[in-house]
């Protein structure tokens, strides 16, 4: 498998970012991601999709959409959508029909930032999902990093400390996405996760303070979206969108915090009698499975089945476990930095059936 480095969910100035399609470019050049995808609200902007590179280095582009019922106040229910290939936001009056419509289309939808919160101070309304009778679509934003400023910034004050240490802020995804999202697949249905930036690169003024919340190049330097692709990036921009939505479907992919270390190389995998399984696949559970984790470097391991926490391993670089029991089994791993405890790498589950 191959490894690339995304990172998902940003705006520009054609909704309310405050930046242009080269400036996150130029900015992602510095920083370690393959591949951008962009998801202004309610438009789908074409002409930006492609390679954009700068000496030895380059970086993916791809155009996608943040969908929500603008006439609804406040506006709940952001879909995101990826590779859909037409406008989507006519549809935007019911979650369930405009999931449909994205799926007739060959697209992906993904729940935007299922908790989001108000923040008081800021006069921000709180905008999360509300539609938990859908059905049929590909996964869930698990860990939103702009969606988590929102919880611990109660004041003006806490606002602007995030703001001059952004570094501070991410934590982990929000506990109640988290276990919505293990209530999800209990249910029995294959639910991918994928974590986003939503970066907008907002100018902000706290009297004489300004500054920008947060740079399009710290988010992605963050929480970012790592996939394993069934072959490497060729250039060709048609050929390598193809791969990079193949893996994101089948939930080949995994949440990576990357400022605290780099979570590449990160891995987990099943080994049954006859077959073998990465993230989002499935194994059955006859004759037993050997699951096996490895981390980039040394973290807090815990395994998970159905939600629950059934095994950890302290300090290590891998861990195994031998199981006949079916169940969702998933991985969370965990790192000191700046003096907490904080998330580091959320993987899609292993389907053991």
């Amino acid at each position: 498998m191959h490894e690339i480095t995304v990172n998902l969910h940003m705006h520009t100035r054609y909704s309310d970012g405050s930046g242009t399609h080269k400036d996150i470019a130029t900015a992602a050049l510095k920083t370690d991601v393959d591949v951008v995808i962009v998801t202004d609200h309610n438009i789908l902007v074409h002409g930006f999709e492609g390679y954009y590179k700068e000496k030895n280095k380059k970086i993916l582009m791809l155009i996608g959409e943040e969908v929500h019922d603008q006439a609804r106040d406040p506006q709940k229910n952001h879909l995101l959508v990826f590779d859909a290939n037409r406008e989507m936001a006519t549809f935007a009056d019911s979650p369930q029909n405009l999931i449909d419509q994205v799926r007739e289309s060959g697209g992906l939808s993904f729940l935007a930032h299922p908790d989001d919160p108000e923040a008081k101070a800021f006069k921000e309304t709180d905008i999360s999902w509300e539609d938990w009778s859908v059905r049929n679509y590909t996964g869930i934003e698990l860990w939103n990093a702009l969606s988590e400023l929102k919880t611990v910034v109660p004041t003006l004050l806490h606002g602007a400390f995030y703001a001059f240490f952004p570094a501070f802020v991410a934590s982990q995804p929000i506990p109640n996405t988290l276990a919505r999202w293990d209530e999800l697949l209990a249910s029995g249905n294959k639910v991918v996760a994928i974590g986003g930036s939503d970066a907008h690169a907002l100018h902000m003024n706290l009297g004489p303070i300004h500054r920008v919340i947060f740079p399009y190049e710290f988010h992605f330097r963050t929480v970012n979206t790592h996939a394993l692709l069934s072959g490497p990036l060729s250039g060709d921009v048609t050929s390598d969108k193809a791969l990079l939505y193949k893996a994101l479907a089948a939930g080949h992919c995994f949440v990576g915090y990357d400022l605290p270390a780099p979570t590449n190389g990160f891995r987990f995998s099943a080994q049954g009698r006859e077959s073998t399984a990465i993230m989002g696949d499935e194994i059955p559970a006859k004759f037993g499975v050997t699951l096996q984790a490895k981390v980039p470097s040394h973290a807090e391991i815990r395994l998970l089945k159905d939600g629950q926490v059934i095994q950890t391993w302290n300090n290590q670089l891998s861990c195994t476990h031998i199981t006949s029991e079916p169940g969702v089994y998933r991985i969370e791993a965990y790192r000191h930095y700046l003096g907490k405890k904080r998330g580091w790498i959320y993987s899609n589950p292993i389907y053991v059936r």
